[in-house]
């Protein structure tokens, strides 16, 4: 069977969206984190931007190798969530659900249809991609969770703290409000984040 002419390649399509749009998601709890001053949050959903960004990037080169020529369309049909607003709460927990969809049923699904067709190495994509999101999803729920809880900068015993801007270190309960070396505020904290 050829690439593009299989339920693999419409799923390939189906899940480059879906990292694209989940990646253009972050973007604004990234943005609305570091408006409401949690720069370290903004800085950890970064990284998980680029990451979605690099699942798009892997997708998109399984798609190229479909036709020799240049792929003008791909008509899909899919559910992609818009749940997100202006609530950085609301948003970590809407993104950790968004995550488990795409690791417990999207991509388990896509998987095994890829292996059905024969196509074992987008499976394996498929498959490595589960892991991440996996990751994703418990790096969301664990900043929601301590951000509920009232648990994100201060803990039940000392910890070590950390600034990211300067890199100076306290020892505590609790964060500090300002860092006492260059004065930025308790958002620029490093967020200790516990079974991630």
């Amino acid at each position: 069977m050829k690439l593009i002419e299989s339920k693999t390649y419409v799923n390939l399509a189906k899940a480059y969206a879906g990292e694209c749009m989940a990646r253009t998601r972050y973007k604004f709890i990234a943005y609305g984190a570091k408006k409401e001053g949690y720069k370290s949050i903004a800085n950890l959903i970064e990284k998980i931007i680029y990451q979605e960004f690099n699942h798009a990037r892997m997708l998109y080169t399984f798609i190229e190798t479909a036709d020799d020529g240049t792929i003008d369309n791909i008509d899909i049909c899919a559910g992609y969530p818009y749940r997100q607003k202006w609530d950085l709460l609301d948003n970590l927990k809407f993104a950790a659900e968004d995550e488990a969809i795409e690791a417990e049923e999207v991509y388990p699904e896509y998987a095994k249809v890829a292996r059905e067709e024969g196509f074992d190495d987008i499976a394996g994509l498929f498959e490595n991609i589960i892991g991440t999101e996996e990751y994703h999803k418990r790096i969301f729920t664990e900043l929601y969770t301590q951000m509920k809880n009232g648990t994100l900068y201060k803990k039940d015993k000392p910890v070590t703290w950390r600034c990211g801007d300067c890199g100076y270190e306290y020892t505590g309960e609790e964060a500090f409000d300002q860092c006492p070396l260059c004065q930025a505020k308790q958002g620029a904290v490093e967020l200790l984040l516990v079974g991630v």
